[in-house]
């Protein structure tokens, strides 16, 4: 099956199992607004895949809770205008429970909009604070890390580091924008100083006039929180002209199969906080890797490990719930604890943010290849910051 043809035609997907098998209970509908164009499109295909594997494999053991699962998936266009369109699409459609988005600014966009489309979103890609902070709502809930999930674990590993002055290249829209001040604020308040930064648009291909200053400024150690293309992009530009070699750089959300596949050799060295890795040490990560490689031939991506662990989470509450109206899975969803690659892992019920491990690791060479490698991991605990106190649900 093509999947794309499928998603671009706006046609329901639903996987494996005969519709003989299933009970006679209204199907799990799971809506898949995300971005299918432009320079996050790469990560719109794993989200879309991780769903697409959660799906069928839900569906060959007799769906959640005796319902078939279906799907359907909606360009958003990486844009919060041409998102709340695909949401709004998806949810008068009867694809009411969302998830999959890639930019946070998506996220928060359909937030605004569920109690209207009686929907709820459940992100698995989106960082932004704002989705479990000030922009919380009862119907949006995260089970990937934050971007202060992130900041969390790479305090420690900034302490342990010598360089003093540090840059910043961040895409220039919200999560970017929030990445960089999230860094800066850590590393300020370890006596470390952040002396150059610099902004570029999603969708550069030309990194040179940014690289030249951040060569120039003179810092020690670089911040870079770009994503999909632009990641990519700026790793290859920024070897090109000795800035890897010049400075330590740690890549926010950069460290990922997806990005090393496509630059792995152009990495080594790099730093970066790792949201999912195959290498995850849980049985239920090692059946779900054997499973991904048996039907795709490679390890997941750290998108698609999150995606499909956000799938989890939705199973679980749609069995503890006995329904698939968005309020009902909703309420179910607060305070769950459900089985996923991370092992158990528990939903807060004061911000809807995941509880889950964290980890850092870089790309090494080992016997001839690339390959990256866990060096930390933090367990829920440290990983996971108390609640922020400006979600009032």
């Amino acid at each position: 099956m093509n999947l794309t043809k499928f998603a671009l035609l706006g046609l329901a997907v639903g996987l494996a199992a005969p519709a003989a098998a299933f009970a006679e209970a209204e199907p799990l509908r799971i809506g898949v607004p995300t971005t299918r164009s432009g320079p996050y499109t790469l990560l719109g295909d794993q989200a879309v895949r991780a769903v697409e594997f959660a799906v069928a494999e839900a569906n060959a053991a007799g769906g959640v809770d005796g319902r078939k699962v279906e799907f359907k998936v909606v360009d958003d266009e990486a844009s919060p205008d041409a998102g709340r369109r695909a949401g709004e699409k998806l949810a008068s459609e009867g694809y009411r429970i969302l998830t999959a988005t890639v930019s946070s600014s998506v996220g928060l966009a359909m937030s605004t909009q569920l109690n209207r489309w009686d929907a709820m979103y459940v992100a698995t890609i989106n960082k932004s604070p704002k989705i479990t902070g000030d922009s919380c709502h009862p119907r949006m809930f995260r089970t990937n890390h934050s971007d202060d999930m992130d900041i969390a674990i790479v305090g420690p590993w900034l302490k342990d580091q010598p360089q003093k002055t540090w840059g910043i290249i961040a895409a220039d829209y919200l999560w970017g924008r929030g990445s960089g001040t999230a860094f800066k604020t850590t590393a300020e308040g370890l006596g470390r100083t952040v002396k150059t930064e610099v902004f570029p648009p999603v969708g550069t291909t030309d990194y040179a006039p940014y690289i030249t200053q951040l060569r120039d400024s003179g810092v020690e150690g670089l911040w870079v929180a770009l994503a999909g293309a632009d990641a990519i992009n700026f790793i290859k530009q920024a070897k090109q002209f000795g800035l890897t070699d010049k400075m330590l750089m740690f890549g926010h959300n950069v460290v990922s199969p997806s990005t090393a596949k496509a630059v792995a050799k152009e990495m080594v060295g790099i730093w970066g906080n790792m949201g999912y890795a195959a290498a995850i040490d849980t049985p239920a990560n090692k059946a779900f890797v054997a499973a991904w490689k048996a039907k795709y031939g490679s390890d997941p991506t750290d998108y698609e490990g999150e995606t499909y662990a956000g799938m989890q989470v939705i199973f679980a509450a749609v069995k503890k719930a006995k329904s698939v109206a968005p309020a009902d899975v909703s309420k179910a969803m607060e305070g769950i604890t459900a089985a996923t690659p991370f092992g158990d892992v528990t939903m807060r019920a004061a911000d809807h943010q995941l509880e889950e491990p964290n980890y850092l690791g870089r790309v090494v060479e080992k016997d001839g290849t690339h390959v990256i490698a866990v060096e930390r991991t933090f367990d829920a605990k440290v990983a996971t910051p108390g609640p922020n106190p400006a979600c009032k649900m």
